[in-house]
């Protein structure tokens, strides 16, 4: 119930206090997206950590000059990769084999499938696919960072070109995929703090097919 009860307590604040998280904390809600699962263990996906505040302050304009760009104490920046290549799925294979110790027939006939498949298609395709693995991490950073007590805001309102250039991701072979300033609300200038929080009924939202 631990658990549930922090993701009760969590909502995406708007205002932040400036406070900085303990490094401890931030090394746990990334280590939470590092461990999340991917579409074929690819995780086609970097996560920039930036706490330097001239480019959180360049940012905030292309974000719909949200304050907790500038007022959180890191912004998580999940960018995934532009396309799948060769390299990319064949660097992941190896690790796993290096990681292991042995190498399977099957996971190596995987491998040949992905790459008889994946490189070939358009490169937008790719990116959308990508972008998805990356918001399951960032999902689970989310819940880390609640469970850490941590507030964090999911950001998609923002120019997602002009944060590419700003970081220069379009040159690592990235584009900026969603964004999650982590800190402390602040009450007393959030208009959300004190609001219910609403969610469908399970009634809803689940169906159960016996």
């Amino acid at each position: 119930m631990e658990l549930l009860d922090k993701l009760k307590w969590r909502y995406a604040a708007k205002a932040m206090n400036g406070k900085k998280v303990d490094q401890d904390k931030i090394d746990r809600i990334i280590e939470a997206a590092r461990l999340a699962p991917t579409s074929s263990g690819l995780q086609p996906f970097e996560i920039f950590v930036i706490t330097n505040q001239e480019i959180k302050e360049k940012i905030k304009p292309v974000a719909w000059n949200q304050s907790v760009i500038t007022d959180c104490s890191h912004l998580l920046v999940f960018a995934a990769w532009d396309t799948y290549t060769e390299e990319r799925i064949n660097k992941m294979f190896d690790l796993t084999n290096e990681i292991r110790g042995f190498k399977n027939e099957g996971w190596e006939n995987y491998r040949q499938m992905l790459l008889s498949s994946y490189p070939q298609k358009d490169a937008e395709e790719n990116f959308n696919h990508a972008a998805k693995q990356a918001y399951i991490a960032f999902s689970q950073s989310i819940t880390a960072a609640a469970f850490e007590g941590v507030d964090a805001t999911p950001l998609e309102g923002f120019d997602p070109t002009a944060v590419d250039e700003i970081l220069g991701l379009r040159e690592k072979g990235l584009r900026s995929a969603v964004l999650l300033p982590l800190g402390y609300r602040e009450t007393e200038k959030d208009w959300l703090v004190n609001l219910v929080k609403v969610r469908k009924s399970t009634e809803d939202l689940v169906t159960v097919i016996d």
